[in-house]
């Protein structure tokens, strides 16, 4: 008897449809990822559970590091600058200054910063916190 040998099909995996899967999801990723911009000045925040305030585009951060810097809109300042540029600010009195200090800064450097703002007419103050649960407020 005579069988005839049935000659078998090679089969192949075609990858092309994977490779353009995997494109599309590194795709995907790459423009779903937020990219979260954060000032190059580093203070650490008291924790608070307050609410967030809004900001427009008009309000002045200042910036305090517990090395003694101050900073406006992440330039910095000295005093007779930051005397300056609150100046400057006081012709919108609905200007809002955001004092954004860390928490080794002394307190009565927060109180010069906010005391010199009001005497330039700037009545609308708040100070930053990083969003907590204000647990570390009670220690």
């Amino acid at each position: 008897m005579n069988f005839k040998r049935q000659r078998r099909e090679e089969t192949r995996v075609d990858v092309t449809p994977l490779i353009d899967i995997i494109f599309q999801l590194v795709l995907f990723f790459m423009v779903s990822t937020t990219f979260i911009t954060a000032p190059g000045i580093q203070v650490e925040l008291p924790r608070s559970s307050a609410q967030q305030i809004l900001q427009d585009a008009s309000d002045i951060n200042i910036w305090m590091t517990n090395g003694g810097q101050v900073y406006v809109d992440e330039l910095p300042v000295d005093w007779p600058d930051l005397d300056a540029k609150l100046s400057a600010a006081s012709a919108d009195i609905q200007t809002l200054v955001i004092i954004k200090a860390d928490t080794e800064v002394e307190h009565g450097r927060v109180v010069r910063v906010m005391d010199l703002a009001r005497s330039k007419g700037l009545n609308r103050l708040a100070i930053a916190t990083d969003p907590g649960d204000g647990s570390e407020a009670s220690k």
